[in-house]
């Protein structure tokens, strides 16, 4: 019993040495370096969201997707799902906070 003891406080010992290490590095590195950047960076810009959803009966849904500037309209949830109209060009400055639900 002692040992599985011991092994635990070790390995909780290593995890909490491994985020302060890591808290340290964060402090130290340039912003420029590509390591920093890698790891704090910030996130890429999303390139897919959906935009709208309306569901059409108890399985079915329409789906309104944006993929960079250009909106996908999709039919899910049936036997088969299918894609209604592609390439819809989507308005310029149209956030998804801006899109009535």
């Amino acid at each position: 019993m002692g040992d599985v003891l011991f092994y635990l406080l070790l390995a909780i010992v290593v995890a909490a040495s491994v985020v302060l290490i890591a808290v340290l590095l964060r402090g130290f590195l340039p912003q420029q370096s590509s390591a920093a950047t890698k790891m704090f960076g910030p996130k890429p810009e999303k390139r897919l969201e959906v935009m709208d959803q309306a569901t059409l009966d108890g399985r079915r849904k329409l789906v309104l997707l944006r993929r960079d500037d250009k909106e996908h309209l999709l039919m899910i949830g049936g036997p088969v799902d299918v894609v209604i109209e592609t390439g819809i060009v989507s308005p310029k400055g149209v956030k998804r906070d801006d899109v009535p639900s």
